[in-house]
């Protein structure tokens, strides 16, 4: 839960020049040595509105009897999340992070017209033998009460990173084909439009070989996004928790095929390749009520 540093309100988004300026700034300054995490935490009012929750969950695959989706307060809370990676106070440029770790908890059902409160700040700082690793914490708050918590880790590429071990998913038997995505060349500019987030390494191919990838990829809260709408039940979760460890990229366009675990309250899954010998990304979703099952 947050509890400490001092609240910013931020109601109006971050502007496109506001975006390149930050990033900018972040690739001419220089690293600290002893890199410090800002305490600031960050915070916006939302209404999950039912315009803007159905295009997304169109592009995820929801079906509109799921209702609000579980990932959906996380692109509630991205403008939040690139305030605090563009800020002058944070240590590391925002352009090249890697998004390796998202974990999400859903303590009550969400509904289309709830009013939110979102709270945003960095956490801790996580090992990785491939760099600095950290989380972004964010908690959404209905009428006092706590309905949904958000990790997200991010890594520097670098020098290998000090602080907590980083969280490690197991296989958990996800070796059932389930179905096959076809991705369009398009994927990712419909996901920019409905998420806000138009990183050119999904939007744009020639963005995206600037970067060091031979194409457009997909947006790895796409992907998870996609394979909770595939595994959940005909019916708005409520309490249910979802975490995932991205892997490997996935190119567009191109084809994907998830594989999932047995049935029951927990399920493990997996997105890998056309012929399922690559991972692109593993994750667990468990829903916690005894009266609810997948599939």
């Amino acid at each position: 839960m947050i509890v400490d540093g001092a609240v910013q309100r931020f109601d109006a988004p971050l502007s496109g020049l506001a975006v390149v300026g930050g990033a900018l700034h972040g690739l001419i300054r220089k690293a600290p040595s002893d890199p410090v995490l800002p305490r600031r935490v960050l915070e916006r009012e939302v209404v999950l509105e039912a315009t803007a929750v159905d295009a997304y969950a169109g592009v995820c695959g929801f079906a509109p009897e799921q209702g609000v989706p579980i990932t959906w307060p996380h692109i509630l809370a991205f403008p939040l999340q690139m305030r605090i990676l563009l800020g002058a106070d944070f240590p590391y440029p925002a352009v090249g992070l890697v998004h390796l770790h998202n974990h999400i908890r859903q303590h009550a059902r969400l509904g289309l017209g709830d009013r939110l409160t979102l709270r945003t700040r960095t956490g801790r700082f996580v090992a990785h033998d491939k760099g600095q690793a950290f989380t972004l914490e964010t908690m959404a708050v209905r009428d006092g009460e706590t309905v949904w918590e958000g990790s997200s880790l991010y890594m520097r590429v670098g020098r290998s990173g000090s602080g907590e071990p980083a969280p490690v998913l197991a296989n958990g038997g996800a070796d059932a084909r389930s179905e096959t995505w076809k991705l369009s060349k398009e994927l990712g500019r419909r996901y920019a439009r409905v998420s806000g987030d138009a990183n050119p390494i999904h939007t744009s191919a020639l963005g995206a070989r600037l970067f060091g990838f031979r194409r457009a990829i997909a947006h790895g809260m796409w992907s998870k996004a996609r394979a909770i709408a595939a595994l959940s039940p005909p019916q708005p979760l409520t309490v249910a928790e979802v975490e995932v460890a991205f892997r490997a990229p996935l190119f567009l366009p191109g084809k994907a095929t998830l594989y999932a675990g047995s049935c029951g309250r927990e399920r493990h899954f997996e997105v890998r390749d056309a012929v399922g010998s690559r991972i692109h990304m593993r994750g667990r979703l468990t829903l916690s009520s005894r009266d609810e099952a997948l599939c």
